[in-house]
């Protein structure tokens, strides 16, 4: 008997050896669009093998007209694919952060919350595309290598099964299935950078440069994460030193590798309860490490400070925390001269 067609095949080995080795129930997050459709129907085929329940999500965002009903019927379809359970999930969207952020970010809470509810991990339909233009982002942010190492295969309750896989494969898998796939116009709406990057600069840039741009993007995330992660371990240990200490010493911690001290300090802050940390803040706190001159507190979201005395740093409260509390034991140090 002749084997499933190549893209089913390719969807099929993507999902395997994760879906072999994870402990928790899996739910598809699903749109009814080529990639998540075609990561279910490999889901679907691979999760009774693997003794592994699979079901799926459909979260209806209601910015289009007729949302309801297409989200029911990609659930009715799902079902038919042998998932269960299929959950529908309706969200309000916000106006923050723009039509794409808002309705990420609801979308997002909706299957946190239903991987909390079910003990489940939730397999998202990206592919080697997707972490292409997500790099490309990063770099034209330039908000540091993190947002250019892309996106992490897995880190619960989210795993990303096809970063490794073309979205062609994708839409060939559903053709050769014979899925029907929705396409959202949105993802043809040049309104919207993503559109602009996936249908203008990548067929520029594979162009200038002789193909094979986006696996190159992907694997230069691949090899960026894995610097990134090995920092973050030392960092860590760094910070385990510490042992949760509530005062940072100048001295030791300015002698670190810029790579490792802006991981500790971002790590004790993060601690100390502040919240939205942004580098603008970083770079003022690790002024006070390696560039001191008497400088004063550094204020910080949420209305906490940071104050250098007597060698150390310190979190202070926000200011309505009486004034009192923010007074320090001892004057702050003299300057460097």
């Amino acid at each position: 008997m002749a084997g499933p067609l190549p893209a089913v095949a390719a969807l099929r080995s993507a999902v395997r050896p994760r879906l072999a080795a994870v402990d928790t129930p899996v739910l598809a997050a699903c749109s009814g669009g080529a990639d998540s459709l075609a990561l279910a129907a490999a889901l679907a085929f691979e999760g009774p093998r693997a003794g592994r329940p699979v079901g799926a999500v459909v979260v209806d965002h209601g910015l289009q007209p007729g949302s309801a009903e297409r989200a029911e019927r990609t659930a009715a379809l799902l079902r038919e694919l042998g998932l269960a359970p299929v959950l529908v999930r309706t969200v309000q969207v916000g106006p923050d952060g723009g039509p794409e952020g808002a309705a990420r970010d609801a979308r997002y809470a909706a299957l946190r919350t239903a991987a909390a509810e079910h003990g489940a991990t939730v397999a998202l339909g990206h592919t080697l595309d997707d972490q292409a233009e997500t790099v490309l982002l990063g770099l034209a942010r330039g908000s540091g290598p993190r947002s250019v190492a892309g996106m992490v295969e897995h880190r619960p309750p989210f795993w990303r099964p096809l970063l490794g896989v073309r979205r062609e494969t994708t839409r060939a898998a559903c053709a050769a299935q014979g899925l029907p796939v929705w396409d959202d116009p949105w993802n043809t709406d040049p309104a919207y950078t993503r559109v602009r990057l996936r249908r203008e600069v990548l067929p520029l840039l594979e162009d200038v440069l002789g193909g094979g741009v986006a696996p190159a993007l992907a694997r230069t995330a691949a090899l960026l994460r894995e610097d990134l992660d090995a920092l973050d371990e030392l960092a860590a240990a760094e910070s385990a030193r510490l042992d949760g200490a509530a005062e940072l010493p100048a001295a030791a911690v300015a002698d670190l590798p810029a790579a490792l001290r802006r991981r500790v300090v971002r790590s004790w802050l993060r601690d100390a309860g502040v919240p939205d940390l942004q580098a603008v803040h970083l770079r003022a706190v690790d002024a006070l490490l390696t560039a001191w001159r008497g400088q004063g507190r550094v204020d910080l979201p949420g209305g906490q400070g940071v104050l250098r005395a007597s060698g150390r740093l310190r979190v202070l409260p926000a200011p309505d925390a009486g004034n009192a509390a923010i007074r320090t034991d001892q004057p702050p140090e003299e300057p460097r001269p």
